[in-house]
């Protein structure tokens, strides 16, 4: 197997440097047999994938350069959130691409129980989307807004009709009443 290394450090101003992780990495992936391809190495926050060297990454792992990337551990891969991180390893997996934390040693899916870790961190992501759901059901409950388009006033109402009446346009009846034109059509535009 191919490997690709990916090492992150935060900040470049604080003195830090992806050296020791690249060289555990290094040794990582002579101790397994595994050629390495590349190196890749950001210092940036793992808060966002917007990393060139990460984003670089998954484009070589679609053209299929390497069979694993080796990192330090995954946090170090990512720190977006427990679904983004699934993701970035579900898009590795779709490209035929396994992983492989050095200090986390059950986060490997290049063994007999590749297929248990897939399951499991689909899991842990559709539990993070139920979760995800259940605060926004929550935060919407608490919410004193009613859904949808507020209710126009007759008097409302008859203005915009009047308005449009007189053959002005959404546009400037919008400007003139304030009413959005999505609300104009559901009193303006007759059903069919």
């Amino acid at each position: 197997m191919t490997a690709a290394i990916y090492a992150r450090v935060s900040t470049r101003d604080k003195g830090q440097t992806n050296d020791n992780q690249l060289l555990e990495l290094r040794a990582f992936a002579e101790r397994l047999g595994y050629p390495v391809y590349r190196e890749y190495c950001d210092q940036e926050s793992g808060g966002t994938a917007e990393r060139p060297q990460f984003q670089q990454l998954f484009a070589d792992a679609h053209q299929r350069r390497f069979d694993v990337v080796l990192f330090w551990s995954l946090d170090r891969f990512s720190r977006e959130g427990v679904g983004e991180t699934l993701n970035h390893l579900q898009r590795l997996n779709v490209a035929s691409v396994s992983f492989k934390s050095f200090t986390e040693q059950y986060l490997d899916s290049t063994g007999l129980f590749r297929d248990a870790i897939i399951a499991i961190l689909a899991a842990i992501a559709k539990q993070e989307r139920v979760r995800l759901s259940e605060r926004i059901k929550a935060g919407q409950a608490r919410s004193t807004k009613k859904p949808g388009r507020p209710r126009l006033s007759a008097s409302k109402v008859a203005e915009v009709r009047r308005l449009r009446g007189e053959g002005l346009s959404f546009k400037k009846i919008q400007l003139a009443t304030g009413v959005p034109v999505a609300t104009m059509h559901k009193y303006l535009v007759p059903c069919t």
